[in-house]
């Protein structure tokens, strides 16, 4: 049981990076006033370039830089289309998603069968002799810079002048445009900015875990974001908290398989899908407002 509750923790860890880095690029977007659906898109591409430039480069930090300059640029052209006036955030998301995807997959192809090279773990696990602990307790060495990145948006939201522009834009683009701020330019800047840290999480998944390359390595996580996001409120903190419970559901199936509980793998393996799900029912119902939700979201059309 020590083991199990070890191994979903770990795991968590492990699985919820991603989460923890696409859900702040998403919340800084947010907070700005646009959705980006396109993050999928970005997570995916973002994977494919840092995997490419770190084979490249034999260097797996030159191919999280790479994978966070390629996630920035590519979160621009949403921005910078969605700043056209009558362009539907949503739609051109979609979009963008489709065109990532697709991109990834075409240059990725020759990738999948090169040799995994990764970051090194941080072994939190050494004081012990068991070996399953010691596995179970190796952490993905980007974690420590979410929380990092997580604390910054937190203070920064707060505390700074460009935090509370970003708030302003988001909340209302009168007031932001009577104080004489380019609702554009906060706009364009935020989703440029939140690509680049999603893209640190398209990193992680090609360089930490799950390692390498192949066609169906984000499952998906891009969109989980979204859901995600709204789950913490729009609070970076709350988004830490709300990756570790989704990375702690995506790690449940692999603890209880590496266990000797074997039953039900795929159904355990679908509970992030199936929280998902729940929160967005809860968060549609008409009865329950999004407190919390940047007033500018409201208004996308």
């Amino acid at each position: 049981m020590q083991f199990l509750v070890l191994a979903v923790l770990g795991g968590a860890v492990r699985v919820g990076t991603p989460f923890l880095f696409v859900s702040l690029g998403e919340c800084i977007t947010e907070k700005s006033g646009r959705i980006n659906l396109g993050l999928e898109g970005v997570l995916v591409l973002s994977a494919m370039a840092s995997f490419l430039i770190a084979n490249l480069f034999n260097s797996p930090w030159l191919g999280v830089l790479g994978g966070a300059c390629v996630g920035g640029l590519f979160a621009a052209i949403h921005g910078a289309i969605c700043s056209i006036r009558r362009v539907n955030d949503i739609a051109m998301g979609i979009a963008c998603m489709m065109l990532g995807i697709g991109i990834a997959f075409y240059v990725g192809k020759p990738l999948i069968q090169l040799n995994a090279i990764s970051l090194t773990s941080l072994n939190l696990g050494s004081w012990s002799s068991s070996e399953q602990v010691r596995s179970a307790l190796e952490i993905n060495v980007l974690f420590p810079i979410g929380i990092l990145i997580t604390l910054l948006m937190s203070w920064g939201f707060k505390h700074t002048k460009w935090g509370m522009i970003i708030r302003m834009v988001g909340d209302s683009s009168d007031a932001a445009k009577a104080q004489g701020v380019s609702v554009t330019r906060v706009r364009f800047l935020s989703t440029m900015l939140g690509g680049a840290i999603a893209g640190i999480g398209g990193a992680s998944l090609s360089l930490c875990y799950p390692g390498g390359w192949n066609e169906g390595l984000s499952s998906g996580q891009g969109l989980i974001a979204v859901a995600l996001v709204i789950f913490a409120k729009w609070k970076p903190l709350n988004c830490l908290m709300a990756a570790m419970v989704f990375g702690g559901a995506g790690s449940l199936g692999p603890a209880l398989q590496s266990a000797g509980i074997n039953g039900y793998y795929y159904l355990f393996n679908a509970v992030p899908y199936f929280l998902t799900l729940i929160i967005l029912v809860i968060t549609c119902a008409p009865q329950r407002a999004l407190r919390g939700a940047p007033s500018e979201l409201g208004k996308i059309q």
